[in-house]
């Protein structure tokens, strides 16, 4: 299926967000879309016209348009929004629906509509705090940090003192196997928007809430792997090196299912980055390891004092444009910000 022929799914959304009495704004219409003042302690915002068709603007002041996806992927994915918009006008206020159709909405770069039903949901469902974990990861994506850490911070008193519960996958790994929790997301994000806002105290406290509930592997190694570059950042490398040092990071390998890149980092952190000392490793930009891993492989030189090196690979990062909804990529934008894009 088409784009042109998916147009009725977006449609159905857009006459059913009109029935409840709300907008739909599907990136096409101009609105005000912040772009944060990466400045570390700073949280002033300067608003920028969102562009026709864009998705975000981003870090840079560039526009962000929905990735082009491969036929085969675009059609299961259609297909599967189909079936998520069914089960939601059967069930207009439920959860499950509600929360479903943002996902698949977001898994075909339609973020604006995914916030746009996470938000309904939170009207709905105020005290659930799948809602404001999903919609804060969006506002990541979107390059909207404020509105992401308020979700957060939300999804994390409504979780408080709750049992954690296993968070089911929209894409599944090859193995079937779920390896996250709802409160592992709700940390891991919140780490990550404060990371991104050059707020490295709160992003390492976040972190540290996170690790609490990481319990698969992939969890504990991207946990880690986040919470190392934000200790190196703030200068505590002796705890960075403890907290590396104390993960038997063989053992847990052969259970690493998504977080390869992560592991590897990992790995390369606790050899005291040999391999990174002067030449850029191979890695490929235009793939979500090559972000993820090119992304550590460059923020390791920055805080080594290798800043050259460091630009090099956040500019072949941000280069490849079909990733810039993943975490590397967004991370790689705000320090090229932070250092001045030429």
């Amino acid at each position: 299926m088409s784009r042109g022929q998916a147009g009725p799914i977006f449609l159905a959304l857009g006459g059913f967000l009109a029935a409840l009495g709300l907008g739909c704004g599907d990136g096409g219409t101009e609105r005000d879309a912040p772009i944060p003042d990466l400045t570390p302690g700073e949280g002033e915002v300067a608003a920028a016209p969102l562009p026709e068709g864009a998705q975000a603007v981003s870090f840079l002041g560039e526009p962000l348009h929905p990735p082009e996806l491969p036929d085969e992927v675009k059609t299961s994915r259609e297909t599967e929004l189909e079936a998520a918009l069914a089960d939601l006008e059967r069930d207009p206020e439920g959860a499950e629906p509600l929360i479903w159709a943002g996902r698949r909405y977001a898994y075909l770069g339609e973020y604006r509509q995914a916030i746009q039903i996470f938000s309904l949901g939170t009207d709905f469902h105020p005290e659930d705090a799948r809602f404001y974990r999903h919609r804060g990861h969006r506002y990541i994506t979107v390059r909207e940090l404020d509105g992401a850490i308020a979700d957060l911070r939300r999804a994390a008193e409504l979780v408080e003192g709750v049992p954690d519960e296993v968070e089911p996958d929209g894409q599944p790994n090859p193995q079937g196997v779920p390896t996250s929790t709802l409160q592992f997301n709700i940390w891991y994000h919140l780490g990550l928007a404060h990371y991104l806002k050059g707020e490295l105290e709160a992003a390492a406290e976040a972190y540290r809430r996170c690790m609490e509930v990481s319990e698969h592997p992939d969890s504990r190694v991207a946990t880690a792997h986040w919470w190392y570059m934000t200790l190196r950042r703030l200068g505590r490398d002796q705890e960075a090196r403890d907290l590396v040092a104390g993960m038997d990071l063989e053992a847990l390998a052969p259970e690493v299912i998504e977080s390869g890149a992560y592991l590897d980092l990992l790995r390369l952190y606790a050899g005291s980055g040999e391999g990174a000392q002067g030449v850029v490793p191979a890695f490929e930009p235009a793939t979500l390891e090559g972000a993820t891993f090119g992304y550590g492989v460059g923020n390791f030189h920055l805080y080594n004092g290798r800043t050259d090196q460091a630009r090099e690979i956040f500019e072949g990062i941000v280069g490849a444009r079909d990733q810039w909804a993943s975490f590397g990529y967004i991370a790689a934008e705000a320090d090229l910000a932070r250092m001045g894009w030429r």
